[in-house]
């Protein structure tokens, strides 16, 4: 018997007012200031709130390309003040922040730089302000009293909502959850998002994060709250392995078996914490080596149902080198698809590209070889934190590596090093550091690997 959309819609919602009730009564050691980076957070992995208006009818969006929506615009701009005023309050270092990322802040301020040099500095600018949402709302996560416990209620709370309302959508409310594709013009299903990608990205992120979760509870002590979350920890496996089978994101799908193929491999006993660098050096050495050998990479491409231009990004590659720019210096921040530019490429593919996807391609075209350098300089800072951060605390730590590796990847032919997308938010909060006391880092590794070398959590230099 089929369900009526409007007995599935007051189900759905009784389900999502259920989910946050369980969550509240726990009483986790967050603060309310929590909401700020959840709200955020929600926005950027589901519409924005013009987009959300124009479902029903009141449309208040971008008026051109470059002046974007003011309505969002002033929505971004009163979290960002809600998060400083935060920060303000717990008296967060500026020092500190920038003495603990020295390549996070090198690269935010060449990016800030490079608005000199762009055709349209002015927009550059209110998009280099909506970047910087990003760190802000990181650092209210990372100086809660409990930065993991807020991180956990962060995802779980924007599940709560994007999972079921995917679902919702696609099955019984499919003007809103289904839409078409741009290159075989078949049924595609977006769920809560505008478009295939975005909905894959929010399962990437969100799927990951129940893996590590998962990992994290089967640790604890069994009693009754231990199965119940083990119950919901699945039901979410399982609704957004169907969101992700249905959304057939190649790139989020194998992104995300790569991230949780990785901190699956740090819990094995034989794995050497301390060579985690040479292992990484031998794995693309070994790729590098295979690809060339037996074509890997074509295998799988075909394997994923992909054309071997990818679809046509690589066509779109070609064609974007071909465009005169600054090699060393780029077009400036965010400043490529803008203008004639990107009336250009509009122009010429009817699916209209506004990224390279490619996300090291487009830091290229925006901030030159002297910002790609810098990201690739930032990704490296990142791993070394990462792996350092594994004899502190250890699941924070493979967490951290495990994103960092399906962030590596998913950016190969996706753009996320960008504007506001999610996997760029999480990136920040495996990126950033913020001091936090060391005696109880040290005792939070001790409580999960006591069988660890004492002496290399405090030889920090040596890691």
């Amino acid at each position: 018997m089929h369900t009526p959309p409007i007995v599935a819609l007051s189900l759905t919602v009784a389900f999502v007012i259920f989910l946050f009730r369980r969550d509240i009564r726990e009483k986790p050691n967050i603060s309310g200031a929590l909401w700020i980076p959840l709200i955020w957070f929600l926005i950027i992995t589901t519409r924005a709130v013009s987009e959300w208006l124009s479902l029903f009818g009141l449309h208040m969006g971008a008026v051109t390309l470059e002046e974007g929506s003011p309505l969002d615009a002033c929505v971004y701009f009163v979290l960002i003040v809600g998060g400083l005023y935060v920060l303000h309050q717990r008296q967060a270092s500026l020092l500190e922040i920038v003495r603990n990322n020295k390549w996070l802040t090198i690269f935010l301020l060449y990016c800030f730089i490079s608005i000199v040099w762009s055709d349209f500095p002015f927009v550059a600018f209110k998009r280099l302000i909506k970047i910087l949402g990003h760190p802000i709302m990181a650092l209210i996560l990372l100086t809660e009293p409990d930065p993991e416990e807020a991180l956990t209620r962060l995802m779980k709370r924007c599940a709560y909502v994007i999972i079921p309302v995917s679902v919702l959508f696609i099955k019984y409310y499919p003007e809103w959850g289904r839409g078409f594709d741009q290159w075989s013009g078949g049924a595609v299903n977006t769920g809560i998002t505008t478009n295939k990608n975005a909905l894959g990205y929010d399962c990437l992120i969100l799927g990951f994060f129940f893996y590590w979760h998962l990992l994290q509870t089967r640790r604890t002590e069994k009693r009754k709250a231990r199965r119940n979350e083990l119950l919901l920890i699945a039901g979410f496996l399982i609704m957004i392995s169907w969101l992700l089978w249905t959304a057939h994101s190649s790139t989020s799908l194998l992104s995300l078996l790569l991230g949780a193929f990785v901190m699956a491999l740090l819990d094995l006993g034989f794995v050497n914490k301390r060579l985690i660098g040479t292992y990484v050096i031998a794995g693309i050495v070994i790729y590098v080596l295979a690809d060339a050998t037996f074509g890997i990479s074509g295998r799988v491409i075909e394997l994923l149902g992909k054309t071997p231009t990818l679809t046509d990004r690589t066509l779109l590659w070609e064609d974007v080198l071909k465009v005169k720019i600054n090699p060393i210096f780029g077009a400036g921040f965010e400043s490529f698809w803008l203008g004639e530019r990107y009336q250009k490429f509009a122009e010429s593919r009817w699916w209209q590209p506004n990224q390279a996807h490619n996300g090291y391609l487009e830091t290229y075209l925006s901030l030159g070889l002297v910002g790609l350098s810098l990201l690739v300089g930032l990704l490296i800072a990142t791993f070394w934190k990462a792996r350092r951060e594994l004899w502190l605390n250890f699941e924070w730590g493979r967490f951290r590596l495990g994103f960092l590796a399906a962030v590596v990847v998913y950016n190969w032919t996706e753009a996320s090093f960008k504007a506001l997308h999610p996997v760029w938010f999480v990136f920040y909060l495996i990126a950033l550091d913020y001091p936090k006391p060391e005696l109880d880092s040290i005792e939070r590794s001790e409580a999960i690997h006591p069988e660890e070398d004492r002496d290399l959590v405090y030889a920090q230099g040596e890691i």
